[in-house]
């Protein structure tokens, strides 16, 4: 008998979760759902290709629909817990889920993107899917691409808010330097520390050191207002500097962006682009090769 389908997991962890208002470790969740699900040993010993676990991948994507739809979140590494929308869905819809229900937490909110834990809400519209019976194998592919992109941002950005201040210090330097910025990564130098005047690290841009790129990197979990790029700026004065940029795991209000604009020299990156550059530098993420095969025209030509 085969592993059953992530949908089916949906209701297991929801009801799990729902039992433990403190939050579980996502190994315990996996496994409780596995056990209401019945599932043997040897469908517990079935892996997927990259050598996980196949009940717990559909585990993780179960996870990852309640997460869409506002309902749960991974407030720390290897920890899930529903959010208050959440624990009502689950208080209001008693068990068991019908077939629609599941469905629309399954398909109805693929679309939807990921926040951060403290900005879920739940959507008020339903998210519109192509259906598996008309999308076309490279719809298909091009979503399956799209959800992973986006689970793992998801997933990186709660690692990034769960780092020290100094080791997200160092990521976004390595995140500059794949970017292109410096010669060398030693050319990147963290600074951060007390007394560093809004400065977290700088940039040479040649060799002597006479262009330089300041940074602030700040592991925040509410958004950054205009008064600390005003101070950030003022840094920069300080140093006679004529370029920064002020990366955050968070998120800038709208007065900052508006600030950032007015003045020249200063780039901001939000969390939701810094992870997006982090995976398409393959900064703290490894990728693999899927093989696509699609036929060779030119082979079958007998005039070539």
């Amino acid at each position: 008998m085969s592993v059953p389908t992530f949908d089916q997991f949906i209701e297991p962890i929801l009801r799990f979760l729902a039992s433990h208002p403190g939050g579980v470790a996502t190994k315990e969740a996996q496994d409780a759902a596995a056990d209401q699900l019945g599932l043997t040993e040897s469908q517990r010993l079935e892996f997927i290709a990259s050598g996980q676990a196949m009940f717990r991948n559909r585990a993780n994507w179960a996870h990852d629909r309640l997460k869409r739809a506002g309902l749960s979140s991974s407030a720390k590494r290897g920890f899930w817990v529903l959010t208050t929308e959440g624990a009502s869905y689950a208080a209001s819809h008693p068990a068991p889920l019908s077939e629609a229900e599941v469905e629309h937490l399954a398909v109805g909110f693929m679309d939807v993107k990921l926040k951060a834990p403290d900005e879920v809400t739940l959507p008020g519209k339903e998210s519109v899917s192509p259906a598996a019976a008309t999308a076309s194998p490279d719809d298909r592919l091009e979503q399956a691409l799209s959800e992973l992109r986006d689970s793992v941002a998801s997933d990186l950005l709660d690692r990034l808010k769960q780092t020290s201040p100094g080791r997200f210090e160092v990521i976004v330097l390595d995140v500059l330097h794949r970017l292109g910025y410096g010669t060398s990564r030693e050319d990147l130098q963290r600074v951060g520390g007390s007394g560093d005047g809004g400065i977290d690290g700088v940039i040479s841009l040649d060799k002597l050191g006479l262009e330089k790129v300041y940074v602030q990197a700040k592991r925040w979990q509410s958004s950054v207002g205009r008064p600390e790029l005003q101070a950030f700026y003022g840094a920069l004065a300080g140093q006679k500097a004529k370029r920064g940029v002020f990366i955050t795991t968070s998120a800038f209000t709208p007065q900052a962006v508006d600030f950032a604009k007015s003045v020249e020299g200063i780039v901001i990156v939000d969390g939701a682009r810094l992870v997006y550059l982090m995976m398409d530098n393959e900064v703290g993420v490894t990728s693999r090769v899927v093989r696509v095969p699609k036929v060779d025209s030119d082979y079958f030509d007998e005039e070539s």
